[in-house]
């Protein structure tokens, strides 16, 4: 912010603040990225936001989300994975004021950016389908690089990526080639950057976190879709399945329960909740995925909270 006047040119004289904070306040709290102790998500982000509100109500029961998860979400096409994102980063800025959200669009139709933008409270950094490889690699780099800075001074940030499919692809296309080929024809270093991009998310003990909430498209009839599914399957301790048969028949939100879960998910309830949750997953899994949706939201319609609803469970 100080400026004077060198041999050169224009150079800084003192550095006034950094992230709003004076120096000495900012390296107190300075803690670097990978040198931070990470640990299973502990807090909750709650998505429950109304009665009517079914999908954020149905995603605190049975795939809860805490700070610093890595989560998937599967997406066939047409399965309302747009509405749902948009559900989740309202949801957030509306129970959690205090986390940062970032809403990442990699290779997104321009009419969708722009619905992005005029529907979610949070920040949307775009690279549309206009652009080229190198501008959505560019991009989305930016935006990993900017949360790990805020992660470092005790900030909580949420990535929201849609998609980690297309990013790679762009990371594909800007590869150099490694002189071996996998099938779907993807280089076989083409993945080193997206997984660590994903694999990014953490949850600092006694400092920030990092969530990454992002999609990746499955049964698009591209074998290269299908490769990079592939090499992500399991890297998170999140999974959210949609299901295509579900939204064909108007069920939002169009989520495969018995596929779906969060790894570790004690940490994020309740010991008066935990058992109730167990209870209901027992009966879900009872029946098929189509019936467990249908069969869990008429069963929400008749409380106005889940708290309501898990006392309600005998």
């Amino acid at each position: 912010e100080a400026v004077a006047r060198g041999p050169k040119g224009p150079m800084v004289q003192k550095i006034l603040s950094i992230e709003g904070m004076t120096p000495a306040e900012y390296r107190s709290k300075y803690v670097q990225f990978h040198k931070g102790i990470s640990i299973d998500p502990n807090r909750r982000l709650r998505m429950e936001t109304s009665a009517d509100e079914n999908s954020g109500r149905v995603l605190d029961l049975v795939v809860p989300l805490g700070r610093g998860q890595r989560c998937l979400i599967v997406a066939p096409p047409k399965a309302g994975k747009t509405f749902l994102l948009k559900t989740m980063a309202n949801a957030i800025a509306k129970n959690d004021p205090d986390v940062i959200i970032f809403m990442l669009l990699v290779d997104e139709r321009p009419e969708e950016v722009t619905d992005m933008q005029r529907g979610i409270t949070g920040q949307v950094i775009a690279s549309s389908a206009d652009m080229n490889a190198a501008h959505h690699i560019a991009v989305a780099e930016a935006t990993f690089e900017r949360a790990k800075r805020l992660v470092e001074i005790g900030k909580d940030v949420v990535i929201f990526c849609d998609s980690l499919t297309r990013m790679s692809r762009a990371y594909n296309n800007e590869q150099r080639g490694s002189g071996k080929i996998l099938s779907g024809g993807i280089d076989a270093r083409t993945m080193e950057r997206p997984r660590r991009f994903f694999g990014g998310a953490r949850n600092h003990e006694d400092g920030g976190s990092l969530t990454i909430i992002a999609t990746c498209l499955v049964d698009t009839g591209s074998r290269m879709d299908d490769v990079i599914f592939e090499e992500f399957k399991g890297t998170g301790n999140c999974e959210i399945i949609l299901d295509r048969g579900l939204f064909d028949r108007r069920v939002f939100p169009c989520i495969n329960i018995p596929a779906s879960g969060t790894r570790k998910e004690e940490k994020l309830y309740t010991a008066e909740e935990l058992p109730k949750i167990h209870k209901l997953r027992r009966a879900l899994s009872s029946v098929k995925p189509m019936d467990a949706m249908e069969l869990l939201l008429s069963k929400l319609t008749r409380t106005k909270t889940n708290a309501e609803f898990l006392k309600s469970i005998a």
